[in-house]
């Protein structure tokens, strides 16, 4: 079974002349570890907001760790959200924190105690 399974999956943001995603294919397995490249404009950040569930898909059907993210609430996003790890490009830290409070920061957004904090920290 894939841990990431996408199914004709196209996009087509409005007033765009053609899609950023057209009928996309493609199944991860638990363990594999996957690339993704292309050309600027070729679709991977559009690819990564479905995934994420910040954007849906025109057509087609994405489940990711069996969840179909078509049937997910905008009240469900966030727990699932919190279920993926995501490394952003561009990191997508504080400047006015340290690594170690970024970290930290993170993990109490998400309701981790402190004393839980600073031992994972």
């Amino acid at each position: 079974m894939a841990l990431i399974s996408l199914e004709h999956v196209s996009k087509v943001y409005p007033k765009s002349t053609r899609p950023a995603l057209d009928d996309i294919s493609l199944n991860v397995k638990r363990g594999d570890f996957v690339f993704l490249v292309g050309a600027s404009g070729s679709g991977k950040t559009t690819l990564l907001s479905l995934l994420l569930r910040e954007e849906e898909a025109t057509d087609g059907e994405i489940h990711v760790g069996g969840n179909d993210l078509r049937r997910l609430s905008t009240r469900q996003v966030p727990h699932y959200r919190r279920t993926i790890g995501f490394v952003f490009q561009d990191y997508k830290l504080l400047n006015n924190k340290t690594v170690w409070e970024n970290v930290a920061f993170a993990l109490e957004v998400i309701g981790t105690s402190r004393s839980s904090i600073k031992s994972l920290v």
